[in-house]
């Protein structure tokens, strides 16, 4: 039976240069290897070892990218070893297969975020009204399925985003802020609902997950075995459960690791 390892990407994974974290001797830092280019820049990278266990992986499992990401924004990311027949954008609101969005996956989705939350809309219209010019710098809507903010975190009242997670909570939404993205997203829109499809379709027999952000948490709830990496709000709130291992490294040697123990966990089933 195959294992499937369900990952998140950004800062998880592959690393903006804000992001990397190379706290080592500029003579000790890794090689990297850029995985994403946009408007013509390099934004996205990996270690070159991660990318070399990244290929390896494939060798013995199903590796599943799991992403709050469009599908547009996905798609931009280049990632080493062949490319995934399965993958999960908008926080589990797209399933690809072969590149290709579900139909069938969608339109539950939505069904199911049209019959038990408030509308986008009503949401949209909240921030627009209540977030301040002065520390948002761009509104976002992805997918037609939730919203987010680009900040500048240093003016982020904090009391603005407690207050925006019990309103959205009352209308059966969530609140995440990561890094410079602060998002608003239905709560039936799950990366593990989209995960346990997946290992339905797959017949997977073991399922392995990471992720650093709250968005992460229901993911790795659902998997059997899990890692985060030492930054994100995971780690900031110092929450765990049963099967996650909380690693210590942060930036893009975490990704690094938790690629290790993927290929480790993985091998030893496949024994």
């Amino acid at each position: 039976m195959p294992v499937l390892v369900a990952s998140d990407l950004d800062r998880t994974l592959i690393y903006s240069s804000a992001a990397l974290a190379l706290t080592m001797p500029d003579a000790r830092a890794p090689r990297l290897l850029c995985v994403e280019v946009h408007e013509s820049r390099p934004l996205s990278y990996m270690t070159e070892t991660a990318a070399r266990l990244l290929t390896d992986l494939a060798d013995t499992a199903v590796f599943v990218p799991t992403t709050t990401r469009t599908r547009k924004q996905y798609l931009r990311i280049n990632l080493p070893g062949p490319a995934p027949e399965y993958a999960i954008c908008a926080n589990g609101g797209h399933l690809l297969v072969d590149g290709v969005s579900d139909a069938d996956w969608h339109r539950r989705v939505t069904d199911r975020v049209a019959g038990e939350c408030a509308p986008l809309t009503e949401v949209r219209e909240h921030l627009l009204r209540t977030a301040d010019p002065a520390w948002v710098r761009k509104h976002r809507v992805a997918e037609d399925l939730f919203a987010y903010l680009v900040v500048e975190r240093e003016l982020l009242p904090g009391d603005w985003v407690k207050e925006l997670a019990v309103w959205a909570e009352n209308r059966g939404w969530t609140v995440s802020l990561q890094g410079r993205k602060l998002y608003a997203v239905p709560k039936p829109l799950t990366k593990s609902a989209a995960v346990r499809e997946v290992a339905r379709r797959t017949g997977a027999d073991l399922v392995l997950g990471a992720g650093d952000s709250l968005l992460d948490a229901d993911l790795l709830l659902a998997v059997d075995r899990g890692w985060r990496p030492g930054h994100g709000e995971l780690a900031d709130t110092g929450w765990t459960a049963p099967g996650i291992t909380a690693l210590p490294e942060r930036g893009v040697i975490a990704g690094e690791r938790i690629t290790r123990e993927f290929i480790r966990a993985a091998a030893r089933t496949s024994q």
